[in-house]
């Protein structure tokens, strides 16, 4: 995995120091390298067991057992997945990430057959840390970005003859 170390100052949008602590830093690298490692069982040594997922992908089950799956099926669909994480902000017990997620598209994701394509998708997390370990994730992924980069977005024609937009 890789990392951006250059954070903005509160409001001046000046370089500043990263405050995030050097452990929480550490526990948050491992929990995407289950994604860029295709180890998703670095997860049980970084997530409380009753982790919280929010939102659940469309199947996922509760807790770092029910993201494991998913991480596989993203291996095995995207087999060169890396992300690169580019922002850490927070404490020891918060904190925000904006990261990315790459890779080509070479098996079947969320019923999309393999186009060959690259992907670049952005990602923004919110952890919540207790004890040195993860205990809540919010997340939001460009989705749509996905979709249009491996083009099934939008599904046929263009998307204003489609919903009547500029008619």
């Amino acid at each position: 995995m890789q990392t951006s170390n250059q954070a903005l100052s509160a409001g001046h949008g000046e370089p500043g120091p990263i405050t995030v602590p050097p452990a929480t830093r550490r526990t948050l690298e491992t929990f995407y390298r289950a994604f860029s490692d295709q180890q998703p069982d670095l997860l049980d040594a970084v997530c409380m067991p009753d982790w919280q997922d929010i939102p659940l992908a469309p199947g996922q089950g509760p807790g770092p057992a029910g993201l494991k799956p998913l991480i596989r099926a993203f291996a095995a669909a995207f087999p060169d997945i890396r992300v690169t994480v580019h922002e850490m902000i927070g404490t020891a017990e918060r904190v925000a990430v904006r990261a990315l997620i790459t890779g080509t598209h070479r098996g079947e994701w969320f019923g999309i057959a393999p186009t060959g394509r690259p992907i670049a998708m952005a990602i923004h997390e919110f952890h919540h840390l207790q004890q040195g370990k993860v205990t809540h994730t919010w997340h939001l992924e460009d989705w749509f970005g996905f979709l249009n980069q491996v083009g099934a977005w939008p599904a046929a024609g263009d998307a204003a003859s489609q919903t009547g937009v500029g008619q």
